[in-house]
């Protein structure tokens, strides 16, 4: 466990203004927290977002390069420059980018600033994924069956394990992760060429050849779990949400709490979660990622950042995840124990992309007209607005949109009324297929796997 911070400590960790690492929805939604919390904002952009309503909103705008990702976010000695020249004592990563970069937070903290989020070690602890799994057994947290090694260079050894775990098998990579460098295995026959071809991916991909092997469950369900750390060895868990409607490995529609899971299964995972985070003394927020297949949990990964899908966390636990992320960053405890933690109702999460409902290619171009939903229970994080132009650089989600009812029946009919209502003219986006995906029967009755959507979508094309 991590050791407190002495009184020294504490005291250099205060920080009145904030510089936001970030762009788009994440950028507004960490203003709003800074604004509540009393702290000035900083704001970066690339030459493509010098325009964003979002960036005039902070106290200081400072634009660190072009338009391209590698040139101003991902651009490390840029944005610890611009946090020196505004006077920033810390730097919130969001998610993406830098945010799960285990060297950006070791500069950051190095160059006497605090980053908002877990230390190097426990980044890159669970930034990769055979001394995560480690890490997870030795806390009790349950893994999906398969070796906490890297895989040998002999084929013969990678044959023993493979039948050892028994077909089918997934192959992934170490520092893997958005659903790239992995491959299933159904036969034998596939397995070298399978590992051959996930070497080069992560190798190209990653930056290492590291490969791990396990089983591949076939019809399971994406079950993630919040925590949220200070550094006094403080944690909490925050209920559960089921992220399994996925289009290739990338999440369209989240709910919180997962259906049909019961207290007794969910609660011992919740606190084996709590127990890792202890042993790694890790701070800020987390999430566990679960397959869930048969009334059992496997560990998958864990992401040492906030996420896209935060809010339906938020909507049912009550707790203001972006808040207390900073708070805890700043040195603050914990103002939530476990035994408050109370989840209630239920709530949906839809992400918005510009993006062909069909084909999915990204759409660029003006947004020309737009009208969002409002009302009691309806929530919607973005940074677009009439006039706003979707630039061709960078990932395609421009909003979310978040309900919240007293039940999922009540949550799906709100929803559906929220997406109704919701129009984006000047571009395409995925509303077609959202409001499709929730008039679906399947869907509607809960606890579909992670195939549903892809196979889902499969029928709509051959129909």
């Amino acid at each position: 466990m991590a050791a407190p911070f002495d009184k020294v400590g504490l005291a250099e960790r205060r920080f009145d203004t904030v510089l936001i690492a970030n762009r788009g929805e994440i950028a507004v939604r960490i203003q709003r927290a800074c604004r509540e919390l009393g702290l000035k904002m900083v704001a970066i952009c690339s030459e493509a977002d010098r325009q964003a309503t979002y960036g005039k909103m902070a106290d200081r705008l400072l634009c660190i390069g072009p338009s391209s990702a590698a040139r101003s976010y991902l651009n490390q000695d840029a944005i610890l420059l611009a946090a020196r020249l505004t006077g920033a004592g810390a730097i919130h990563p969001g998610y993406g980018f830098l945010s799960e970069n285990a060297a950006f937070s070791e500069a950051v903290e190095k160059a006497g600033l605090v980053f908002i989020g877990p230390e190097a070690s426990s980044i890159a602890t669970m930034g990769d994924k055979i001394s995560a799994k480690r890490a997870m057994i030795l806390a009790g947290v349950p893994c999906v069956p398969g070796p906490d090694t890297a895989l040998p260079d002999d084929p013969a050894s990678i044959e023993r394990i493979a039948l050892e775990i028994g077909y089918p098998v997934i192959i992934k990579a170490a520092g893997g992760g958005g659903g790239r460098g992995m491959r299933v295995v159904p036969e034998a026959g596939s397995l070298h060429e399978a590992i051959a071809l996930t070497r080069e991916e992560a190798r190209q991909a990653f930056g290492s050849p590291a490969l791990y092997m396990e089983k591949f469950l076939q019809h399971p369900r994406h079950i993630e779990i919040q925590v949220l750390c200070d550094i006094y060895g403080n944690a909490i868990w925050l209920g559960h949400r089921d992220c399994s409607m996925q289009r290739r490995h990338q999440k369209v529609v989240e709910e919180a709490p997962a259906l049909g899971i019961s207290p007794e299964i969910i609660k011992p995972v919740g606190m084996a979660c709590v127990e890792a985070c202890r042993q790694i003394g890790y701070r800020g927020v987390g999430t566990f990622e679960f397959l869930y297949e048969n009334d059992a949990f496997y560990f998958i990964e864990m992401n040492t950042r906030l996420q896209v899908e935060h809010p339906v966390t938020e909507m049912t636990s009550g707790v203001d995840i972006v808040r207390a992320q900073i708070e805890v960053a700043q040195g603050f405890r914990l103002e939530t124990a476990q035994d408050d933690v109370t989840c209630i109702g239920h709530s949906f999460e839809c992400r918005i992309n510009a993006e062909d409902p069909e084909s999915f290619l990204p759409s660029a171009g003006t947004i020309s007209d737009l009208a969002l939903p409002e009302g009691l229970g309806i929530r919607v994080d973005t940074h677009i607005h009439a006039g706003y132009r979707i630039s061709p650089y960078y990932d395609s989600l421009i909003a979310k949109l978040i309900v919240h009812a007293p039940n999922r029946a009540e949550a799906m009919v709100k929803m559906r009324e929220a997406l109704a209502a919701t129009r984006i003219e000047g571009i395409s986006t995925n509303l077609p297929l959202l409001r499709a995906l929730f008039d679906d029967e399947g869907f509607a009755r809960g606890g579909t796997d992670i195939h549903y959507l892809q196979q889902w979508l499969q029928h709509r094309r051959a129909a």
